[in-house]
């Protein structure tokens, strides 16, 4: 079970590491700056049914550095994205899930988005505005885009759905507020909630990927 074709979005893939009838398929988006090299080294902690597709973002930022939309940070720490370019990113998200779900014969109630920093935005976003895609998202050390608010689907949509979130202390990067308005805000909704903090910057610690995986492993 390999992807062949060119998707939407350049790619690194993990077949799935156990025989199944029924695999599972995990998206791995990484932060501002990298590339699909950094997620792709978790995949060895996956859950073996999972086939795991790591994302390359579109937009270059340097040598083997990328992201999935430009923006700014105000001295008061306010933050102003490129809103084209996010709603782009979306969209060729959108498409390869899409692609890679029909080419691998993995259907959306089977599919996982996860991502780190602004990885993980893209993957609540997903969640969000297309909750029809998708069966999960994981969202370690991000935050909630004001700007998806409006496009967000019908509550009633969200019944069945799960979203892991967590997030360091002290994180030096995205404060730890913006993980407690994901939380209120996903709260109001029909999903089922995981909410985590760790005593960690902005990274993920093993104890915090060991927690994440085994709830992988638990979706049903």
């Amino acid at each position: 079970m390999t992807l062949t074709t060119k998707l939407p979005l350049e790619f690194l893939q993990r077949e799935p590491q156990a025989q199944t009838a029924d695999p599972w398929l995990l998206v791995l988006m990484h932060g501002v700056g990298s590339n699909e090299q950094d997620l792709f080294g978790l995949a060895p902690y996956v859950p073996p049914q999972f086939h795991v597709l790591s994302l390359r973002a579109p937009y270059p930022m340097g040598v083997q550095a990328n992201a999935w939309f430009h923006f700014t940070v105000d001295t008061n720490g306010t933050r102003h994205i490129d809103v084209a370019q996010e709603r782009a990113s979306r969209e060729s998200l959108e498409r390869t899930l899409a692609q890679a779900q029909q080419e691998l014969g993995i259907g959306a109630e089977r599919t996982v988005v996860a991502g780190f920093s602004q990885g993980g935005i893209m993957a609540l976003s997903t969640l969000l505005t297309r909750p029809q895609s998708l069966r999960a998202a994981m969202v370690w050390h991000s935050r909630l885009l004001p700007e998806i608010k409006q496009f967000q689907a019908p509550a009633g949509q969200f019944a069945g759905k799960s979203l892991w979130i967590s997030h360091g202390t002290y994180d030096n990067v995205i404060p730890l507020t913006s993980a407690h308005t994901m939380r209120d805000h996903v709260q109001a909704l029909p999903l089922g909630l995981a909410y985590h903090e760790y005593a960690s910057a902005h990274e993920i610690r093993p104890d915090e990927l060991q927690a994440s995986m085994q709830w992988l492993g638990h979706l049903r």
